[in-house]
């Protein structure tokens, strides 16, 4: 199966399945804002709401800017008319190839395997729904997924520079992801002998590390981005249910766990009978074959750093207040889905590829074709 028939094949699934244009492109125009040597926006389009506004013409973005550095060359090119969404086709496509090239490595014989984990990655979770619409939101964690998956193929390869710089850009579109630095570290550990090798896999890393604490502390005074937790304020959602205690608590893991666990599609008494909520739907509905994660070896310590990253991960993005709403499925989720998606192979791998397999990732094909029909193209989705 060659890599450049697999992206192609991919980017266009996306690319047929969006809806289209979307406008919340804050990334296409941060990026604009770079070209231009600002680091932030001049106006506050009514349709831009996550805004800061700090003086008369100067709006910063709450969301780290990782998206927007890697849009630079394509809004240079084709200005702030590029189609933000299309990136995010771009970035879908890549990680269904550098998935499938992961696959090789753990199970270089098992085709059928290879199969299966480009299917799984492609079309059989949310990250198909994320990868054809590309607002910032899913942009974000699109970009920081697909990156973290470049970064564990490359560190299978010993590729220390890409290593770091993929987990770097995934740090600067989402900040939590540096949680799963001790995966890597072990994962490099035959490398780090020597200081040379070692400075190899820090200097990309620590380059953009500095860049979003530099980036940070020009707008906010400080080396970390506080914006989030500004705009309840300018949303005017300082009293709102879901921050009740604040944009993080502890609190608010129960509702996360309902809903990445627990929560059902809608069903109405008239035609389509059934519709996705924005609020939410289980990962057990959207990607079951990811139970086959617990097959993984448990002794073998690639295993078991990253179940640690899975853990680390989820103990932040389930702090947050507020569940991912819009969204299909559990977005949130997706910031560790590369570790899942690891293990998934992993077990599957380990098990022996049998109907059963099938069975299960093809319910979840159907699921998040039926999500992205029904909100892409039909429009039929409840609050």
């Amino acid at each position: 199966m060659k890599q450049s028939s697999l992206f192609l094949l991919f980017f266009f699934v996306y690319y047929l399945s969006s809806e289209g244009p979307t406008p919340y492109n804050y990334f296409v125009l941060l990026a604009d804002a770079f070209i231009h040597g600002r680091y932030y926006l001049l106006d506050n389009p009514p349709w831009l709401s996550e805004l800061i506004p700090v003086a008369v013409n100067k709006f910063y973005t709450v969301y780290p800017p990782g998206p927007a550095l890697l849009l630079t060359p394509f809004v240079l090119v084709f200005g702030t008319g590029f189609q933000q969404q299309l990136f995010a086709h771009i970035l879908g496509a890549l990680m269904v190839v550098a998935s499938y090239e992961l696959a090789r490595i753990i199970d270089k014989k098992n085709q059928l395997l290879h199969i299966w984990t480009v299917l799984l990655v492609g079309i059989g979770n949310i990250t198909w729904f994320m990868s054809s619409v590309g607002s910032v939101w899913y942009l974000g964690q699109i970009t920081a997924a697909s990156f973290m998956i470049f970064a564990i193929l490359s560190g299978y390869k010993k590729k220390l520079f890409l290593t770091g710089l993929f987990l770097g850009i995934a740090y600067v579109s989402r900040v939590h992801t540096i949680l799963t630095l001790p995966f890597y570290v072990y994962l490099l550990r035959s490398e780090s002998k020597s200081f040379r090798r070692i400075y190899r896999f820090a200097y990309p890393l620590g380059t953009l590390l500095l860049f979003d604490a530099f980036y940070n502390f020009i707008r906010f005074g400080t080396p970390f981005n506080k914006g989030y937790f500004l705009l309840p304020g300018v949303l005017g959602e300082e009293g709102a249910a879901w921050f009740a205690r604040g944009v993080v608590h502890y609190s608010y893991y129960f509702e996360n766990f309902r809903t990445m666990f627990l929560m059902g599609p809608k069903f109405l008494p008239d035609f389509p009978y059934v519709q996705p909520s924005w609020y939410g739907l289980s990962i057990l509905l959207t990607t079951p074959a990811f139970v086959f994660a617990f097959w993984a070896r448990r002794r073998d310590g690639i295993v078991k750093f990253a179940w640690l990253s899975i853990i680390l991960v989820s103990l932040v993005v389930m702090s947050h207040g507020g569940t991912g709403w819009t969204q299909f499925g559990y977005r949130f989720a997706v910031d560790f889905y590369p570790f899942l998606i690891l293990l998934t192979i992993m077990g599957v791998s380990r098990m022996g590829l049998r109907k059963i397999h099938w069975v299960v990732l093809f319910f979840g094909v159907f699921v998040n074709l039926w999500g992205v029909l029904w909100i892409n193209k039909f429009h039929w989705v409840s609050l």
